[in-house]
């Protein structure tokens, strides 16, 4: 911990240091004709960058690109097209960010679920992150790099330390969930319950989630929290009644399948009733067996069960 926190004050420090007016070489914000003096300089891409620097798939990056662009603009209610020109200019800030989170312990695997999870990371000030990340390390409880990489999340660098996330980090705890790294993830996923000024809200989430029949050691836990804390009581005995009626099965049976899958509650009733549909007509699955594998409620009809029985039909007759 000490030496994680004083390579972090060094980097901190390092920042303070004059800019370069030049980037480094072969930063990906320009390049240079090898046969000319004339320096050709290439427009910034946020996507080229996040391959390069973050690690993270062309998929990915386009995806996080979109999501950082359309959030700065409704932050600041710029058109989007404005905030990339004058905010990606340039590697230099994205470099300074991923350098502070290294100095901290964060792996690039790391950096890169950070920066997936919050692509608007990037545009913040280091110099500003730096005495909040040596806080969130020495005075939170997210003391490993995996559990604040778990947790990260715009939350981290507004909510009050003292108030709101010390806190409701250690309601979780007392919870029963079992560990730090656990319960940062359980509000990665679900934010709001870094922000709960009243105790009492965080503990009906977790209560309507062990009603479920999810234990809070369970890794299910976080998605089980998820689901109600976007559902609401009503919509979830409705989600129940909807599955004892399409698969003529008991309480307990749905019970037991959303303690399996609590995600599956947060499906509508017209995606849920096509898949049973296609795996009782189609695949000829007993309502049981159906139950028995909440999974397959998670699956793309299109990209999954459908191609899935086609290719054992096919085998079939070969055989």
């Amino acid at each position: 911990m000490a030496n994680r926190s004083l390579r972090l004050e060094i980097a901190s420090r390092s920042l303070c240091a004059p800019a370069s007016p030049l980037p480094p070489p072969f930063s990906p914000a320009c390049r240079c004709l090898p046969l000319s003096t004339s320096t050709t300089v290439v427009p910034f891409s946020l996507v080229d960058y996040l391959v390069a620097a973050c690690g993270l798939a062309p998929a990915q990056t386009r995806e996080v690109s979109k999501k950082a662009f359309r959030e700065l603009s409704g932050a600041s209610k710029r058109p989007v097209e404005e905030i990339s020109r004058s905010r990606l200019l340039s590697a230099s800030n994205p470099d300074a960010i991923i350098a502070l989170l290294a100095g901290a312990g964060l792996s690039r695997a790391d950096i890169a679920a950070a920066v997936f999870a919050d692509p608007t990371l990037l545009r913040a000030s280091a110099k500003n992150i730096a005495p909040r990340l040596l806080a969130l390390l020495d005075r939170a409880g997210l003391s490993t790099p995996k559990s604040l990489a778990s947790s990260w999340n715009r939350y981290l660098f507004s909510a009050s330390l003292e108030r709101l996330i010390q806190p409701n980090i250690a309601l979780l705890l007392q919870w029963g969930v079992p560990d730090i790294a656990q319960a940062a993830q359980l509000c990665s996923k679900i934010p709001r319950l870094l922000t709960y000024n009243n105790p009492e809200r965080a503990k009906e989430l977790l209560i309507r989630a062990e009603q479920l029949g999810v234990p809070p050691t369970s890794q299910m836990f976080k998605q089980a929290v998820a689901a109600v804390a976007c559902t609401s009581k009503e919509k979830v005995v409705a989600k129940l009644e909807f599955f004892k009626r399409t698969l003529g099965c008991s309480e307990s049976e749905v019970s037991t399948a959303v303690s399996k899958m609590p995600a599956i509650l947060g499906l509508s009733d017209e995606i849920l009733l096509r898949k049973i549909e296609f795996l009782v007509n189609e695949a000829a699955m007993e309502p049981w067996y159906i139950v028995e594998r909440p999974v397959l409620f998670a699956m793309s009809l299109e990209k999954r069960l459908v191609p899935g029985i086609m290719s054992r039909r096919s085998c079939r007759k070969r055989d």
